[in-house]
């Protein structure tokens, strides 16, 4: 995704918000970010620890929720990027692939 795609996404967002909707949105990295980022990760040590590995491939999805929040802010809708950590959802230890045990967002709903 570049910026006029987050653009549209966030046009998308505010007609549902306008609506009367409560929205969340999960993102993905901008196209080409997270092969970027793997590569760079293999580059960097081949074997890799996984959890490390895992933080760096997701700052690509942490830059386009905060694009997007700040887009949508810009629109006027109220927003805020989250990462799973501060919510919290609470997955297994299976870095990479972790199945969601877990979610604790009962704070989110204002």
């Amino acid at each position: 995704a570049d910026i006029a795609r987050i653009r549209n996404v966030a046009r998308h967002v505010k007609r549902e918000v306008d609506a009367g909707h409560e929205v969340a949105v999960v993102v993905s990295a901008m196209a080409g970010k997270t092969n970027e980022l793997v590569g760079w990760t293999r580059e960097a040590s081949p074997m890799h620890d996984a959890r490390e590995y895992d933080a760096v491939v997701a700052s690509g999805e942490q830059v386009t929720a905060g694009l997007l929040a700040i887009t949508l802010q810009n629109m006027g809708v109220h927003a805020r990027s989250w990462q799973g950590w501060q919510i919290p959802i609470k997955p297994d230890n299976a870095h990479g692939a972790a199945p969601i045990l877990d979610i604790v967002g009962a704070f989110l709903v204002t």
